[in-house]
């Protein structure tokens, strides 16, 4: 029996699955951008969704503001749910933490992700953030509010914004303490997904993800702005299905 850990507290565990497919949040988001995907996946998925510290159910933990200490914890916390074929995908910051997590099981001799899967994000080795933790509380709605991720009833709620603000800001520190460091390639496949409608992040930058794998590399781009993964949520999870379901028949049993 694996220990339960707060990092996975939304995790529904299925024997049955196949391959179980760790999901990382966009900065300020939680677990919940991912509990409704095992609707749209077949059960030989185990879909996790990372909750990460500082918001939902931990709100009163301190929320990491830089992406290596965030890394090195999830590392330690997922370790002993790494013991059956497994897939990373991350949206915005997400992706960047999915990828350098890869890495740093590979530093230390770890599993390998069967695939990782990076969404609404340049590639790291040309990185151009496009969102900014410095601007003061009264203008941060407006900008979320451009982007098109926060719940409307959050954004026009002071009091939930100022549950969510700190979230926020911390993982922009997340992204803009990140420094990019050349290692070898991956070998397992790479998918990368990018909003058609995304005007923060292009189809040219997102392409850079094609220099991390000596394996197969798809991209894909699907229909909406930089929070695709919610408006064509079920495009995502049939390519998400159609190419994890492939990677597991590769590897057998």
């Amino acid at each position: 029996m694996i220990a339960r850990t707060p990092w996975l507290v939304s995790r529904e565990p299925n024997p049955r699955a196949r391959v179980r497919l760790f999901c990382f949040p966009y900065a300020g988001g939680g677990d919940s951008i991912f509990r409704s995907w095992q609707k749209g996946l077949p059960e030989t998925i185990e879909v996790c969704p990372v909750q990460l510290p500082g918001r939902g159910s931990r709100i009163t933990e301190p929320p990491f503001t830089e992406l290596s200490p965030l890394v090195r914890g999830a590392g330690r916390a997922l370790a002993p749910h790494l013991n059956k074929p497994f897939a990373f995908f991350g949206h915005s910051m997400g992706a960047l933490v999915g990828f350098e997590l890869a890495r740093h099981l590979r530093r230390d001799c770890g599993p390998q992700p069967v695939r990782l899967f990076v969404s609404g994000r340049c590639g790291p080795q040309a990185l151009r953030d496009p969102f900014t933790g410095d601007l003061p509380d009264s203008e941060f709605p407006e900008m979320l509010r451009r982007y098109n991720g926060t719940p409307k009833e959050v954004l026009e709620n002071p009091e939930l914004m100022k549950l969510v603000l700190p979230a926020v800001r911390a993982d922009f520190a997340v992204c803009k303490s990140y420094v990019y460091t050349p290692e070898p390639p991956f070998s397992f496949p790479v998918t990368a997904f990018g909003g058609l409608e995304d005007r923060s992040v292009s189809r040219d930058c997102i392409e850079g993800w094609r220099e991390h794998t000596t394996g197969p590399f798809v991209l894909r781009m699907l229909p909406g702005d930089h929070f695709f993964l919610n408006t064509s949520r079920s495009l995502l999870l049939e390519a998400i299905s159609k190419e994890l379901e492939r990677d597991v028949r590769g590897k057998g049993d």
